[in-house]
């Protein structure tokens, strides 16, 4: 059995980035036209008038303030309300496999090592491009990697799963080293005409190449203490957009072919479940929660992870020992816990621990603790 360490990370940010001023201007001129052309229907309580939204509602409800995206001028455009990307030919890159290749060529550089050392890719996300041929065989031949590579969707937990799978190749000898990319461009899944859930979502990469403990530099990563998963089936995090819409033709402009979600239920029923699993993980692994040096958390909303931060930590938790990176990316999907560790694991003495752990949809969650080598 071979010991597994996460060995380097990349991030691709899309330079294009939206303000809560900017989203809330094109959504409620969306929102007093909409008034405006249905006002005898409103009257007479035939239609419901649409709410406007505001810049403080948005930072209260979430934490978030702005998102990149690879397309801005489509999502402020009150007439489209969405990102225009043009569709490519098949002899071209797709565009999340452009974006997973930006953050695995970040992450191969850090490392420092020929990608001849790769064995697998693992391209985990929630909203795949397309059913096949898989993005990340495309990433594979694109880095010019040898060996096998697929896809996998555990909505916003993809990375964690990802690295649960990376962790147990490297254990079982099947490789040397893995590389998982999560490319998210997750503006393409969001409804930007729903008051609830237009601020949410902003579009990044990130990748993560976990190699054999024996391999790494010496003092180079982060020894993987343990990786755990977990799933519940849940509606409240729903997406049901897919190939068989088309088999059902009066059905696929229904708003459940886009991002929904039930917040308050989600955030009851989701805190207690996954700080209970890091409490419990930890616990087996001999580790004191209490003691965690920071926590690389999924990145939905503020307030879940103020409340999970305090539920592990015992008590508030200052902002170096929880990171927040919403204020910039918004909800990255699987990719906010990645970015989380990536832009903050400095000033970590060899021994101290950490945690990331991912949660969303299905319910799923995984938890990853990691000691500095």
């Amino acid at each position: 059995m071979h010991h597994a360490v996460i060995a380097a990370t990349g991030l691709y940010t899309p330079p294009e980035s939206v303000s809560n001023a900017e989203l809330v201007e094109a959504f409620n001129t969306y929102v007093e036209r909409f008034n405006a052309a249905n006002a005898e229907a409103i009257e007479a309580g035939q239609v419901a008038a649409l709410t406007p939204s505001s810049v403080e509602f948005i930072v209260k409800a979430s934490g978030i303030k702005s998102r990149h995206v690879v397309n801005k001028s489509g999502i402020v455009d009150p007439e489209i309300m969405r990102p225009v990307i043009a569709e490519r030919p098949n002899e071209e890159i797709s565009i999340l496999a452009e974006i997973g290749v930006a953050a695995a060529r970040d992450a191969i550089a850090r490392w420092g090592k020929d990608v001849s050392q790769i064995d697998a890719v693992i391209c985990a996300a929630s909203n795949m491009q397309r059913a096949y041929p898989a993005m990340a065989i495309e990433i594979q031949q694109a880095l010019g990697i040898d060996g096998f590579g697929y896809d996998m969707n555990v909505a916003c937990s993809s990375a964690t799963f990802g690295i649960k799978t990376a962790a147990d190749y490297i254990a079982t000898g099947s490789a040397r080293a893995v590389l998982m990319v999560n490319p998210e461009i997750t503006s393409g899944h969001l409804n930007f005409r729903d008051r609830d859930s237009h601020f949410i979502f902003g579009d990044v990469a990130t990748a993560v190449i976990v190699e054999r403990a024996e391999d790494a530099a010496p003092g180079q990563g982060w020894d993987i203490l343990g990786t755990r998963l977990k799933t519940v089936f849940s509606n409240n995090i729903r997406n049901n957009f897919g190939f068989l819409n088309r088999t059902a033709p009066e059905g696929i402009g229904a708003p459940d072919k886009l991002f929904i979600q039930e917040g308050r239920k989600v955030f009851r029923e989701v805190v207690p479940m996954v700080s209970e699993m890091i409490v419990d993980h930890a616990g087996d692994l001999g580790l004191d929660p209490k003691a965690l040096k920071r926590l690389w958390l999924h990145q939905a909303n503020i307030n879940m992870n103020d409340m999970i931060g305090r539920k592990v930590l015992g008590r508030d938790p200052s902002p170096e020992e929880n990171v927040i990176i919403l204020d910039e990316y918004a909800n990255t999907s699987s990719a906010g816990s990645i970015i989380a560790f990536h832009t903050a694991n400095d000033g970590f003495a060899p021994g101290e621990t950490g945690l990331i752990c991912s949660f969303g949809a299905g319910y799923s969650a995984g938890t990853v603790f990691v000691k500095k080598r």
